[in-house]
């Protein structure tokens, strides 16, 4: 089977959502709808509404209005159904600090008619070593893979994922979003919420994005990212006072404007009317030269997708 998402086939279909807390309403009619083999990131800054949406898709929470769908059932009426066919991989794990990776893969296989082999999820997860070690004395990354591994034990349709990639070493990391990106290209589908954006970047197939708990933005990585205001970014040998910054912009494009991108004398040629092209890095280049500035770093192109998430949810807000 391919990874690629089978047009009509939806895993989860949720429509008009709506969810309140006491006075504060925390999901506002979000609509979520997630092929077959897709992987979908779902993003937004804290109390976005991310972690009340996942728990109504798991059927631990009931939405106030709405309907939902998970690969053809209603996740609170038919949850006994459902739960066997979705694997969950949730931050915290509820795992008993006494036990060891072995003990837990093996004593939760047992609630399953055709488990995966808990040895061999050790071996692919890097666990072997630490096999017999109990859960408390494991590293944060250590439990992280843990948790992955007990999430693929019954071999899941579906795999809902929070924040896979955290407390992980770089190996570790690398190797997690290789085993994720191979169960996608298998045909699982993946539900994925996480801050490494970066993550997203190599492995979503479409992002979601949240805030307020209202769907803001939806689309691949590639449609989002392109929706960004084009952008210039350099660093030069020499800062640049208000008069200089305002006489660059004027010779590079008009209507544009040169703004700080951090500490080192680094700037953004903001408010460009089109997106750059040869010129537009020309007329750079001849100002700094007319003026014996160093062009020591330069970026041209669209917003990666962690500023285009920042553009739509804020600045101030964390993923």
């Amino acid at each position: 089977m391919t990874g690629a998402p089978r047009d009509g086939e939806a895993a989860i279909v949720a429509e008009g959502l709506r969810k309140r807390y006491g006075t504060r309403e925390v999901l506002e009619g979000v609509d979520l709808r997630v092929l077959r083999g897709e992987l979908v990131a779902l993003l937004g800054p804290n109390g976005a509404g991310k972690t009340t949406t996942v728990e109504i898709l798991e059927g631990y929470r009931r939405a106030d209005a709405g309907t939902v769908r998970v690969l053809g059932l209603d996740p609170a009426r038919e949850g006994r159904a459902l739960r066997p066919r979705i694997g969950l991989m949730l931050q915290g794990g509820g795992v008993d600090p006494r036990s060891t990776p072995r003990e837990v893969l093996r004593l939760h296989a047992r609630l399953f008619r055709d488990p995966e082999d808990p040895d061999a999820l050790l071996e692919e997860a890097g666990l072997a070593p630490v096999a017999g070690t109990r859960y408390r004395r494991l590293s944060g990354g250590e439990q992280q893979r843990l948790g992955l591994a007990l999430a693929l034990l019954g071999r899941p349709e579906l795999l809902v994922l929070d924040e896979p990639t955290a407390g992980m070493d770089p190996a570790a990391k690398q190797a997690t979003r290789e085993r994720i990106a191979a169960l996608r290209a298998a045909g699982t589908t993946i539900l994925l919420t996480t801050h490494e954006l970066g993550d997203v970047e190599r492995l979503a197939d479409r992002v979601v994005v949240l805030d307020r708990g209202r769907l803001i933005a939806t689309g691949s990585p590639s449609e989002l990212t392109g929706g960004g205001s084009p952008r210039v970014r350099f660093r030069l040998s020499a800062p640049l006072d208000a008069a200089a910054r305002s006489e660059l912009a004027a010779a590079v494009a008009a209507g544009s404007r040169v703004a700080d991108d951090g500490a080192g004398n680094r700037y953004e040629l903001a408010g460009l009317a089109s997106p750059p092209d040869a010129r537009t890095v020309a007329a750079l280049a001849a100002w700094c030269g007319e003026r014996g500035l160093l062009i020591a770093e330069l970026r041209v192109g669209a917003a990666s997708l962690e500023e285009r998430y920042l553009e739509l949810v804020g600045r101030d807000a964390v993923a």
